[in-house]
C-alpha cells in the first residue's frame, strides 16, 4: 500500500520505471513504453523537455498548420480528452469560455489537445469545437509520446505548462472549474484548499489532510487555514528540493 500511495497508482496494470540510484521515477507509463519501443532502442526512457516531445507540425480546426515552436514563450494547457468520454466534453465547454477570457486579458496561453479518440472522424468532430491547436491525429507516435511524458491514466487531464515547458500543475482541469473568472490563471497550486466537489479528486492521488470545521464560523475557518498553511508549505517545500511531488 506504500507503493501504491507513492507512485500513485490509480489502474492496473501499470508499469512505472525508477532509476535506482536515486529513486526518482524515470517514467509513469511503463505499459505505452513497451508497446511504442519492444526493442529497447530508447532506454532508459527518461524524461524529455516538453518542447521535443512535442515538435512537429501542429493544427487548427479550420487545416491550417503552424509548426510547435509556435507556443515557445507562452504557457500551455496540455488538453488530453475525447469525444466519446462526457466528462471531456463537459470540461471542454467550460475550458474554451476559459481560454478565450485568459486570451482577452492579454495573456500568453496556448492549449494542446492530444486526442483520445477512436477515430479521425470523431477527433474532427471534437476538435471543430475547439479554437486552440491539436497534434495531428494521425500522428499516433508524437500522442503516445505525451502519454508517456506526463504519466497520463485517465481523462480528461489537462497539464498546465510555464513558458519555458516546466509544470505548473497536473490539477488543471480542477482550477478551471474552480476559477470560472480565471482571476488566479496560471493557476499555481495552493498549500491548502477548500474541499469542493470538484477538487475532491485529489483526495485519489496521495496522502492528505482533512481538517473538519464549523462552515458557519468564518472565523474559526481562517484560524484554521492559518494553522495549516505553515506546516502545508513547509511540508512542500521539501518535497521541492527533492524534486518531487508532495
Amino acid at each position: 500500500l506504500k507503493l501504491w500511495n507513492k507512485y500513485r497508482v490509480s489502474n492496473i496494470p501499470s508499469l512505472i520505471f525508477i532509476d535506482a540510484s536515486t529513486g526518482k521515477v524515470v517514467c509513469r507509463n511503463g505499459l505505452l513504453v513497451i508497446r511504442d519501443d519492444p526493442e529497447g532502442l530508447e532506454f532508459p526512457w527518461g524524461p524529455k523537455p516538453f518542447s521535443e516531445v512535442v515538435a512537429g507540425p501542429l493544427l487548427r480546426n479550420n487545416g491550417q498548420t503552424l509548426d510547435s515552436s509556435a507556443l515557445e514563450g507562452s504557457h500551455v494547457g496540455v488538453y488530453f480528452s475525447a469525444h466519446w468520454c462526457p466528462p471531456c466534453r463537459s470540461l471542454t465547454r467550460v475550458l474554451v469560455e476559459s481560454y478565450r477570457k485568459i486570451k482577452e486579458a492579454g495573456q500568453k496561453f496556448e492549449i494542446l489537445f492530444v486526442s483520445a479518440d477512436r477515430s479521425e472522424e470523431s477527433f474532427k468532430q471534437y476538435f471543430s469545437e475547439m479554437p486552440w491547436v491539436a497534434v495531428p491525429y494521425a500522428d499516433e507516435a508524437r500522442r503516445s509520446r505525451l502519454n508517456r511524458l506526463y504519466g497520463i491514466q485517465g481523462i480528461p487531464t489537462l497539464i498546465v505548462l510555464d513558458s519555458k515547458g516546466e509544470v505548473i500543475t497536473r490539477q488543471g482541469r480542477v482550477e478551471v472549474l474552480n476559477d470560472i473568472e480565471c482571476h488566479e490563471f496560471p493557476w499555481h497550486p495552493k498549500p491548502v484548499l477548500e474541499l469542493t466537489d470538484s477538487n475532491a479528486v485529489q483526495l485519489n492521488e496521495g496522502p492528505c489532510l482533512v481538517l473538519f470545521v464549523d462552515s458557519e464560523d468564518d472565523g474559526e475557518s481562517e484560524a484554521a487555514k492559518q494553522l495549516i498553511q505553515p506546516i502545508a508549505e513547509k511540508i512542500i517545500a521539501k518535497y521541492k528540493a527533492k524534486e518531487e511531488e508532495a
